[in-house]
């Protein structure tokens, strides 16, 4: 570095900054860039049968497994959906991993979205979703519940919702894996032949990133 050029306060610059060589010395992101809020998607193909975490979810729900159901390719997108529960009522489970991204900023703001409803009719009692997630120590030991409570009635509408669960970040970090199963609770009385059931269109981990 020949001749550097020492200013002695800030330098304020009113257009582009163009750099043609390299920045010494080298600075982390934290140092340079400010925290965003990013989305990263929770694959379909990662959830399992919550009490035999060795199988997939099966392509038909079960009394309490939530079923990944393809659709007809070009016509419909996968979604997890519970049995039709018209005229009784179902609780219906999913398992999953999620690896927390290695550009999130350690102890700041995380959440799992899921984007849910209800297929053709509405319950005419309650459809919830729920979740619990640990943090495994990767010892096969796990922290307390980090997710926070869910809201009653939140996926019972034909119109999607985004339903978000706060994750406790006091200790999350990047590469942390969470444990993490989801519930739907469907109650109906009288509606028998319909078709009612709870469905999730996609998962995502929403969190500040750099």
């Amino acid at each position: 570095m020949a001749n550097p050029t020492t200013f002695p306060g800030d330098v304020v610059c009113s257009g582009d900054l163009r750099l043609t060589g390299s920045v010494t010395p080298l600075k982390n992101k934290s140092a340079i860039l400010a925290n965003e809020s990013k989305e990263q998607v929770v694959p379909f193909s990662s959830l399992r049968v919550w009490d035999a975490f060795g199988t997939l979810l099966p392509a038909t729900p079960a009394t309490d497994d939530l079923g990944l159901v393809g659709g007809t390719f070009a016509t419909n997108s996968p979604s997890v959906q519970t049995v039709d529960f018209g005229g009784t009522s179902t609780t219906a489970y999913a398992r999953f991993l999620a690896e927390i991204p290695q550009d999130y900023v350690a102890g700041q703001s995380f959440k799992l979205r899921f984007h849910g409803g209800m297929h053709t009719t509405v319950a005419d009692t309650t459809c919830t979703l729920d979740i619990a997630a640990y943090r495994s120590d990767e010892e096969r030991g796990i922290s307390a519940d980090l997710a926070s409570a869910a809201v009653a009635n939140n996926i019972m509408s034909l119109s999607y919702v985004d339903v978000d669960f706060t994750i406790t970040a006091t200790t999350l970090n990047p590469g942390d894996i969470l444990d993490v199963r989801m519930s739907i609770n469907g109650v109906d009385s009288g509606d028998l032949g319909v078709d009612i059931r709870g469905v999730v269109g996609s998962i995502k981990m929403v969190y500040d990133g750099r």
